[in-house]
């Protein structure tokens, strides 16, 4: 039986995220992703296995090494669906900045 994986499900929780943020600097072996973490390296693989299914990851071999690298475009799929919630917090907040500078000026 195939688990089919979310991507919000994945990128909820915090290690993932962190892994992520660690492979879209530079592709890394699961080895040095498990050497910043305090978990075990076999739940940190259980975390790249995850971003993997949801093709977060994605695996290059490089002679007997595995690298992983962030997947760009499945990232940008992400961020195109948050940005109109951000537009929309950005406006809110804006306004209330306004409302506060109006306020501050009556006094």
């Amino acid at each position: 039986m195939e688990i089919r994986r979310d991507v919000f499900q994945a990128i909820a929780d915090p290690t993932r995220r962190a892994i992520l943020s660690l492979v879209a600097l530079q592709a890394l072996t699961p080895g040095v992703i498990a050497e910043n973490f305090d978990s075990s390296r076999q739940t940190i693989s259980k975390h790249i296995q995850i971003l993997t299914e949801c093709e977060l990851l994605q695996q290059q071999q490089n002679g007997r090494e595995i690298y992983y690298h962030i997947n760009a475009k499945k990232m940008k799929e992400v961020a195109d669906f948050i940005e109109p919630f951000r537009q929309m917090w950005d406006e809110r907040f804006n306004k209330l900045e306004n409302i506060m500078k109006n306020y501050k000026s009556e006094k």
